[in-house]
């Protein structure tokens, strides 16, 4: 059995950053617990807003916030009232957990006041050379009944439209278009190496909920050597 490691994993060291950017000596369970309800609420409340990641840093006095999507305009609303909402929804979420959480004497500086929370949206330009945007199209289209062999193909001729991508790799497991048996397929564009560290490759997952169960995709996109 081979040990299979997300490709960031490798390289966090090298060219990568965390998507959680904080230090924390004595509230370490209590930050960590606030950034899975951060990302677990907003996952499910932007599903269909083409989300590629969520960064969070952490400052004196201050929570910030970033979300990377391919819609700005869909979460910002009009006059900025979307992200108000957004915001106050993502408050009372925290503060709800942390009443029903078992120890109830150790609660967040956030729930407490103390910290103010910003929430700060950037535009993605080209959504095509993002791997978590691309597999959340490749869901979306599942789910809609389209054949996945066609979709695959679709999304392989558009990421490979951009200069910048050196090679792609797209993958579905499941019960594919309705099968007894649960299989896997991909297909493959390009140049991929996977065990180079010095290889800047952007790396998605999405799931796609039908009726016959649960459809897996991942997608791997390689953007050349990064020194």
């Amino acid at each position: 059995m081979s040990h299979r490691v997300h490709p960031k994993a490798y390289r966090l060291r090298e060219t990568n950053d965390w998507n959680s950017r904080w230090q924390a000596k004595r509230n370490l369970p209590e930050y960590l617990k606030e950034d899975f309800i951060i990302r677990e609420f907003l996952e499910k409340k932007l599903k269909d807003s083409g989300v590629q990641n969520i960064e969070i840093e952490r400052f004196s006095g201050k929570v910030n916030i970033i979300i990377n999507t391919s819609k700005p305009g869909f979460i910002i609303g009009r006059g900025g009232k979307g992200a108000e909402e957004l915001k106050r929804d993502l408050e009372k979420k925290i503060i709800k957990s942390y009443k029903l959480s078992i120890n109830k004497k150790k609660t967040a500086s956030l729930t407490q006041g103390k910290k103010e929370m910003r929430i700060e949206i950037r535009e993605i330009r080209n959504p095509w050379a993002h791997s978590t945007i691309v597999a959340q199209w490749i869901a979306q289209q599942i789910e809609k009944r389209m054949r996945y062999r066609r979709t695959l193909k679709q999304a392989l001729s558009k990421v490979v439209a951009n200069k910048e991508i050196k090679g792609v790799r797209v993958e579905v497991s499941g019960r594919l278009d309705g099968t007894k048996i649960a299989r896997r397929e991909w297909l493959q564009v390009g140049h991929l190496p996977r065990q180079t560290l010095r290889a800047k490759i952007d790396y998605g997952t999405a799931a796609a909920h039908c009726t016959y169960g649960i459809v897996g995709v991942k997608v791997w996109i390689y953007k050349g050597e990064q020194f």
